[in-house]
């Protein structure tokens, strides 16, 4: 491998080490939307906007720190029966699940139009 090719990579894994470990701290910012949200309600004067701050902020939490996660190799991995299963029943349950997929894309398409 080229050494610009390994000197990028070991930029971007440092970039995102960093942005990893600040995305961190960004749980304590949705935690105390989440406790304005509710300390408002009680009080009797909702803050609409604390609903979609609080989504928008999730989405920032696991776009920014998944990448991290996964570097890190502690992401969740959710082949617990899959893994163990033959070839040929993999290929069987793909089916399965490429005809639910299809299934459930259809009805989607058809509530849309």
């Amino acid at each position: 491998m080229p050494q610009w090719v390994k000197s990028y990579v070991r930029w971007v894994d440092a970039i995102n080490y960093r942005v990893g470990r600040a995305t961190m701290y960004l749980l304590f910012v949705i935690m105390a939307v989440m406790l304005w949200s509710s300390a408002s309600k009680v009080f009797l004067l909702p803050a609409n906007w604390t609903l979609e701050t609080a989504q928008f902020l999730f989405v920032a939490y696991y776009l920014l720190g998944a990448p991290y996660s996964i570097q890190l190799d502690s992401n969740v991995r959710m082949d617990l029966l899959y893994g163990r299963l033959s070839q040929r029943t993999q290929l069987l349950w793909d089916v399965v699940t490429i005809f639910a997929l299809m299934f459930y894309i259809g009805v989607m398409l058809y509530g849309a139009i």
